[in-house]
């Protein structure tokens, strides 16, 4: 446990998001080894398959995620008001909830999984495929949902190191999984999704053993555990438009992928491993952005609010260096990094279009996502939630379809879609944090810190 009320701003969200940097590059190694295992062995259009399941998979589990947010959100400011108590039930009611809730989806998951892909008009050769991944995908969600909870309330506490130590472990179990089900036994598709699901689950037993046994605040007792309902309504406030934030942003990628789809199965390919190689090279940005979010929440619960703009100075600088570093490499050695998932030409062409349009703009990327993040920290979720619906669904999506169809570029308008909204979302947020009123949120009324006024919930 860490208190960020106190001492260097950019020490703390550096060593904080450190953990976390680290932990999501091999969490997306889980998504990384399949495409590079599936693209090899299996064949391209296998590769397109997994790819196509993502945004669905996304989909499906974002309301989930917003709420994991809000809560994670909630424990911060209690751990730094100094509420242990409340940071304790706001634990076991994260739990309860992630529980019925991944039941509630794994269900609707399998039901409407074949009926989704023939909606974004998938090829048919690669539905079948596509559909076993996902299936197989979904019935392990209540396990992915009780890991990812365990590691946002950690972090919640401002604990990111042990998350990464179990996704360490995670991560290469499923890459030894992946090599003994596709490889060794030939299970197919099939032997990917399999490998994510019995990794996880191996992660998740392992936190809640460390929960009950080193964590006394945490520990988990399923005769006491409690469900808070003012907490969960705090949770739900913070949490829903995080989560209607995450689905926006999970429907616009089918939408995406709906428009990708009708270019054929080579470009399809090319999206999923070109998506990939970028969500990877974007996670220093989230982690920054995800620790700027504890950060803020500790200060504003501590009622330590001249301490917030430093952090996002701090967050953004940081995010700059990572962004130009990471631009250089995918410009330079892109198609070689695109060679790792496939050795089709026309495959390595488009991803590598793909990954040079989009990398240039990553730090107006981060702007938007620093800022994004101060807010739902501070508990304005709503704002993010309308930043996204300006950026991807007013911008996006149409400009994505003007762009390729209309005006005929082909696939190059969809990339080129994707940083112009993160422009108009950069912009949008800049304008918030500089005249909004974000700073009147927080969900606990603290003591009035270092002349601050204190913060009252709005």
């Amino acid at each position: 446990m860490k208190d960020f009320t106190t001492g260097s701003e950019s020490k703390h969200i550096f060593k904080f998001a450190v953990p976390m940097l680290i932990g999501n590059v091999f969490q997306q190694l889980y998504n990384i080894v399949d495409s590079i295992i599936v693209g090899r062995y299996l064949g391209d259009k296998a590769l397109a398959a997994v790819g196509a399941s993502f945004p669905i998979i996304f989909m499906i589990i974002a309301l989930i995620i917003g709420v994991g947010i809000g809560v994670s959100v909630v424990i911060s400011q209690y751990y730094g008001a100094k509420q242990y108590d409340k940071v304790k039930r706001a634990s076991d009611t994260a739990y309860i909830f992630l529980l019925v809730a991944g039941g509630i989806m794994t269900i609707v998951g399998l039901v409407t999984s074949e009926w989704i892909f023939k909606l974004l008009q998938l090829p048919d050769e690669l539905v079948k495929p596509a559909v076993t991944y996902l299936n197989i995908y979904m019935a392990g969600l209540v396990i992915m949902f009780g890991f990812n909870g365990t590691a946002s309330i950690l972090r919640g506490i401002g604990d990111s190191k042990t998350p990464l130590y179990f996704l360490v472990f995670s991560t290469f179990a499923n890459i030894g999984l992946d090599i003994l089900f596709i490889v060794v036994l030939n299970w197919g598709i099939a032997g990917a999704a399999w490998a994510t699901v019995i990794s996880q689950a191996g992660a998740f037993i392992a936190a809640i053993l460390y929960l009950n046994h080193k964590q006394h605040i945490l520990r988990i007792n399923l005769k006491n555990i409690t469900f808070d309902w003012e907490i969960f309504r705090q949770s739900i406030r913070i949490g829903l438009p995080a989560g209607i934030h995450q689905t926006l942003v999970a429907v616009g990628g089918m939408a995406m992928m709906g428009i990708v789809n009708t270019f054929g199965t080579p470009v399809i390919a090319a999206y999923s491993a070109a998506g990939r190689i970028d969500s990877l090279a974007v996670i220093p940005i989230m982690n920054f952005s995800a620790a700027l979010s504890g950060f803020v929440g500790q200060n504003i619960g501590a009622g330590k609010i001249e301490r917030i703009a430093k952090g996002l100075k701090a967050a953004t600088w940081m995010s700059a260096v990572v962004c130009i570093a990471v631009t250089a490499v995918i410009i330079i050695w892109g198609r070689s990094i695109m060679t790792i998932f496939t050795t089709s030409p026309d495959v390595i062409e488009h991803g590598y279009q793909y990954l040079t349009i989009v990398s240039v703009f990553y730090i107006v990327f981060a702007v938007m996502f620093n800022i994004n993040g101060l807010l739902r920290g501070a508990g304005a979720a709503v704002i993010p939630m309308y930043i996204t619906l300006l950026s991807l669904w007013i911008i996006r999506v149409p400009l994505a379809y003007f762009l390729s169809k209309t005006l005929g570029l082909g696939e190059k308008g969809v990339w080129w879609a994707i940083p112009i909204g993160w422009i108009f979302g950069a912009i949008a947020a800049v304008i918030y944090y500089k005249y909004g009123k974000w700073q009147h949120h927080s969900v606990v009324n603290p003591t009035l810190i270092e002349g601050e006024e204190a913060i009252v919930e709005s």
